[in-house]
């Protein structure tokens, strides 16, 4: 298709043809136009059919109708190309926390015809770094609440040219060459397969892999899930906790919203007590969060009860059997699995409320295949572990990356999942492939022993790794943070392993117990179970 960049770095920087993973487009709704920008189908859309009164954006400050945020997004756009100097194919990158001006600028970027690099707000100047000199990033919109840890990226980033910050009233702000803009723009006609975004995997270790996804990818993935399975109306009202420089944020709080002229709350501070303040104050009815977060909220399930919050969805790490019991008996709410990608753009395998199935993580979302291979790479029967592959309109493409051909293998993304699927479809995780614990010649998933410890009353949470041992090869270590009123001593630990022992097969038993004030998580939530290796 041709290409609206004159900046060719994103197409001269991805896979070769034949290290990338096969695409679909079996469904209706992914017949997409060779020219697409996906801005123009989010937000200028509604403006245009006459839904630009609707509200978009809600926060603790500000209200947004459509039509303001494509002032903002157009105004924008326009000191980029003016002020900036941007052209088609530049990455701009994004600092911010979850705030209405993050979502004008990430709007802004992409009517531009260049390429969203969104990042976490909790990065430090290191990362931000490897950030800037991955992508070469020239130019970088920032909120100012951060503007001390991008300065000092800045200063090790010669590449770096122009920063501008928003969220102050200074002359040299961003608001206050808004102003001297135009509130029109006309989006540069994009190539549906134009990079519009580059998404840094949140990763647990090792250097961190840049995920390029394509304007179609963006409206691919608000064609798959949302419309099969969450089937949001344009009345819904979405909050959360991902940030959105997480593609589970971005698609949860923006893209799937907007997708249906729906509206979002947009919190920069996302714990359990502000989400619930969040879905009171704002009449939030579509919850986003990941599984630590249903479980810290629970305990206010009577609260929970009274609003009119009706569609709670999961995602991020693995949803255990018991914290779905315990949300919907707390609030009368099924919970919606899914597991998604970075590298997958969002969620390619889930369940709605109606169809869920206990310990599952649901079905292949429609637009998507996926299947259980074995180390060679080959379909096994159903009831098998192995690795979870998948393909449908999205899939990894890194940004000059060896590890591509590690993810991308025969024309199948792979996770790095270890799954099983039952003779209904059902998908169910076993583990991340790497925290297979092999003890004694047995394979015990992590998640497992985790599910077991945590039906104990006394834990509050849990995380299982392998330890080395000379005799077994390896043995599985829990870390555990247990409720207020447990102490953890050796009678405790003797419980607990006695109580695994009467859950689950008696080899899968924790032989190490260490007794943790909390577990080390990533800002989206995921268990660093490397940490716990380290420390181990």
């Amino acid at each position: 298709m041709p290409s609206a960049h004159i900046d060719t770095f994103a197409r001269d920087n991805l896979p070769p043809a034949e290290q990338q993973p096969v695409f679909l487009f079996e469904l209706p709704e992914l017949q997409f136009p060779e020219q697409l920008n996906c801005a123009s189908e989010l937000l200028d859309k509604h403006v245009a059919e006459g839904r630009g009164g609707r509200i978009c954006i809600r926060s603790p400050k500000v209200q947004w109708t459509y039509a303001d945020l494509q002032d903002k997004a157009n105004r924008i756009a326009q000191v980029l190309v003016r002020d900036m100097g941007v052209v088609p194919g530049n990455r701009v990158l994004l600092h911010a926390p979850n705030n209405p001006m993050m979502v004008a600028c990430w709007f802004a970027v992409v009517k531009a015809g260049a390429i969203a690099v969104a990042t976490m707000p909790l990065l430090r100047a290191k990362e931000l770094k490897a950030v800037i000199d991955k992508a070469e990033i020239r130019h970088a919109l920032c909120d100012a609440s951060l503007s001390a840890e991008m300065q000092s990226a800045a200063l090790q980033c010669p590449v770096l040219e122009k920063i501008r910050h928003f969220n102050y009233e200074g002359p040299d702000s961003l608001e206050a060459a808004m102003v001297r803009q135009s509130p029109e723009f006309t989006n540069v006609n994009t190539a549906a397969d134009d990079t519009c975004i580059i998404a840094f995997t949140s990763g647990t270790t090792g250097i961190p892999k840049a995920t390029m996804h394509f304007h179609r990818d963006v409206m691919a993935i608000c064609a798959c899930w949302p419309r099969h399975v969450l089937r949001p109306t344009q009345d819904d009202v979405f909050i959360g906790s991902p940030p959105l420089a997480f593609t589970f944020g971005l698609g949860g709080l923006v893209l799937f919203p907007m997708s249906v002229g729906a509206s979002t709350v947009l919190l920069e501070k996302a714990g359990p007590p502000q989400l619930l303040d969040g879905v009171q104050e704002f009449g939030a009815t579509v919850l986003v969060t990941a599984p630590t977060s249903y479980r810290t909220l629970a305990p206010r399930g009577i609260e929970l009860r009274k609003t009119g919050l009706r569609l709670c969805v999961s995602a991020g790490e693995a949803l255990p059997a018991s914290t779905r019991t315990l949300w919907r008996e707390a609030t009368g709410i099924e919970l919606i699995d899914g597991i998604g990608a970075t590298e997958m753009l969002h969620i390619f395998i889930s369940a709605d409320a109606a169809h869920a199935k206990p310990g599952a993580t649901g079905t292949v979302v429609p637009g998507y295949q996926a299947c259980i291979m074995d180390d060679q790479g080959n379909p096994v029967p159903p009831g098998t572990v192995g690795k979870l592959a998948v393909r449908g309109p999205t899939g990894c493409r890194y940004l000059a990356d060896a590890r591509q051909t590690s993810y991308v293998r025969k024309g199948w993304n792979f996770t790095g999942d270890a799954y099983l699927m039952d003779a209904d479809g059902y998908f169910f995780y076993q583990a991340r492939t790497d925290d297979m614990i092999v003890s004694a010649g047995y394979n015990i998933a992590s998640p497992e022993v985790e599910e077991a410890l945590m039906l104990h009353p006394a834990v509050a949470e849990c995380a299982v790794i392998g330890s080395a041992d000379e005799e077994r090869g390896q043995i599985v270590h829990a870390y555990v943070a247990l409720r207020p009123g447990h102490e953890g001593n050796d009678a405790m630990k003797k419980t607990l392993q006695d109580f695994v022992k009467a859950t689950i097969a008696p080899y899968k038993y924790p032989r190490a117990i260490d007794f943790v004030a909390m577990l080390p998580r990533t800002q989206t939530g995921k268990l660093q179970r490397f940490k716990l290796r380290d420390t181990a």
